[in-house]
């Protein structure tokens, strides 16, 4: 008696080959070295380290992080030592983990973010990029991701520079998310990372006073779930490139909701903060999830969702032939 082969858990975003849709997400797994010491790094899809930008940045005023119901505000502020030691202290240790690192970059100009591409593309331990054109928590950190036309023309220009793969993460502070990643095609990304954070703000009744350093930050977590599925739909609807899905990504159902959205990959953000090894917990999950629906592969069930509405009922309930 011959056992059942195992489900393919691969997938591919453009040129870009993951051995298993799991990512995680810029933000909240740091540099890969704080969590080594609790996560097999090399089992996961791929590692999108902190965002980087050209020069070194402070970041913004505590508090930097409030809890709220379901969900977590930041406004860091892109706080990071500057590409230069990226290179030179991160990526190194990167590319020794044996998953593929996907740097995420943000830059105040498209002329930033074209030096910041041709120079990551130099290196091998760069197996893609994403550009980060949607951070609430910075000034003008949205300014390239909420114009179709603006989105597009910095992406076209972007892409001569870069030779890896790249991504295009998109925010959900928009009206038309499809005409955004629609742009971003039209542009050149392979991928559309989707979504940021949501646009929040927490504040204290009692001191009449804003708790966020920097007033408003970006919600995560749980709570913008939903917000996240219909953005990936949608995208999904519109683009033919792969989508990244992220936004609330805790269990392996929320995982699979996802996949059958449309997202060809995930990218798990804030449950890492409560358990940093909720990724491979889930990978493990994965084949047990696929072969419950009868799935021989993840490729064979992303973006299988049914929206047509059900055929008409006869008086016994019975579908009309």
């Amino acid at each position: 008696m011959s056992l059942p082969m195992p489900a393919s858990l691969s997938v591919e975003i453009g040129s870009l080959r993951l051995a298993n849709p799991i990512l995680v997400a810029s933000g909240t797994f740091g540099y890969a070295r704080e969590m080594a010491g609790m996560v097999d790094v090399g089992r996961l899809g791929g590692i999108v380290p902190k965002t980087i930008t050209q020069a070194p940045r402070a970041g913004n005023a505590p508090w930097r992080t409030i809890e709220t119901t379901a969900g977590l505000l930041n406004s860091i502020g892109l706080d990071n030592d500057g590409i230069d030691a990226f290179i030179d202290h991160h990526l190194p240790y990167l590319g020794s983990l044996g998953s593929p690192a996907v740097v995420s970059i943000a830059g105040r100009t498209a002329e930033e973010f074209a030096q910041m591409a041709e120079r990551l593309s130099q290196y091998d331990e760069v197996a893609a990029i994403e550009m980060n054109i949607s951070c609430p928590n910075v000034s003008g950190g949205v300014d390239f991701g909420i114009c179709p036309e603006s989105c597009r023309d910095l992406i076209a220009g972007v892409r001569p520079h870069c030779s890896k793969p790249m991504l295009a993460k998109l925010t959900p502070n928009v009206a038309r998310i499809a005409d955004v990643a629609a742009a971003a095609e039209e542009g050149g990304a392979d991928g559309i990372s989707a979504i940021n954070t949501l646009l929040g703000m927490a504040v204290d009744w009692r001191r009449k006073k804003p708790l966020l350093g920097n007033i408003m930050g970006g919600l995560s977590g749980p709570a913008i779930k939903p917000v996240a599925l219909r953005c990936v739909y949608q995208i999904a609807q519109r683009v033919k490139i792969p989508v990244i899905g992220i936004g609330g990504i805790g269990t392996i159902d929320d995982m699979m909701e996802f996949l059958v959205a449309g997202a060809s990959a995930v990218q798990i953000g804030t449950a890492n903060f409560n358990d940093p090894t909720v990724s491979t917990r889930i990978l493990d999950q994965l084949p047990g999830a696929l072969a419950e629906i009868g799935a021989a592969s993840v490729a064979e069930i992303i973006g299988t969702i049914q929206t047509a509405p059900p055929a008409p009922a006869n008086v016994t309930g019975a579908p009309v032939a």
